[in-house]
């Protein structure tokens, strides 16, 4: 009888060690998660060029401090950021839609607080002067990149490339923004197929973003896989963009 006690114990003893394991395994992940680094999969074409469908990319979360979308479910701890750092026109940046406070989107950093943007003639206008682009037919490596590709150079001297399909967009012509203090406007790559600043909140856009929103910078693409993969379909596994492994994002 105390041999069965004995065994017994003996399992409830892995047992507790395994949940243990798992409890301390589960918060590490927390902790970075929160705290360094998060990956995401770009879910859409609004980047394009510089990132695609497929696109896993990896986010550093102390790059702009920390607020309450830091951590899963934007949990309502706290009102604005946690050694707050203030982000760099052109960075690609992760942040929670002010039109649900949960859904995540990446676009490029364009605006900060006190500038005069306005998009005219499909041509990007920052506090009164014309942002420089030139034409860049080739940059673009991946066989998905479709209509004209522009090398757009903000003031500073931050460049990266843009995607447009012609003069004629519903986005090619706006009104003069004025980025309010505390507020950030973001731009897609990808300028005619992009819900973003141009667009307000309550016509499905970003608006002007709430410094709070912020949730970390996007630096690298870790990995890419081609069209038609899926996590439920295991052959398709392999099926990667090579030439995007490790590339990194301006």
């Amino acid at each position: 009888m105390a041999r069965g006690r004995t065994k017994a114990g003996e399992g409830a003893n892995e047992v507790w060690e395994i949940i243990k394991t798992l409890f301390w395994a589960l918060l590490i992940a927390l902790v970075l998660r929160i705290f360094l680094v998060q990956p995401y999969t770009i879910p859409s074409a609004s980047m394009e060029p510089n990132l695609y469908e497929g696109d896993y990319i990896v986010v550093t979360k102390w790059s702009y401090g920390y607020s309450r979308h830091s951590a899963p479910f934007s949990p309502p701890l706290f009102e604005g950021r946690l050694l707050a750092r203030a982000p760099e026109r052109g960075d690609v940046i992760v942040f929670k839609t002010p039109l649900d406070n949960r859904t995540d989107l990446v676009k490029r950093l364009i605006g900060l607080p006190g500038d005069r943007i306005q998009v005219r003639n499909s041509e990007l206008w920052l506090n009164g002067e014309r942002v420089p682009r030139t034409p860049a037919p080739g940059a673009a490596t991946d066989p998905r990149a479709m209509g004209e590709i522009f090398r757009e150079t903000l003031p500073g001297g931050r460049s990266y490339l843009t995607q447009d399909y012609g003069p004629d967009g519903g986005l090619d012509d706006t009104d003069l923004y004025v980025v309010p203090e505390g507020h950030y406007f973001m731009m897609g790559d990808n300028r005619d197929n992009s819900m973003d600043s141009r667009v307000p909140v309550a016509a499905g856009g970003v608006g002007y973003l709430p410094s709070e929103n912020l949730v970390g910078r996007a630096r690298i693409v870790l990995v890419s896989w081609k069209p038609g993969a899926s996590i439920l379909k295991p052959w398709t596994w392999l099926n990667l963009n090579l030439d995007r492994i490790a590339k990194p994002l301006g």
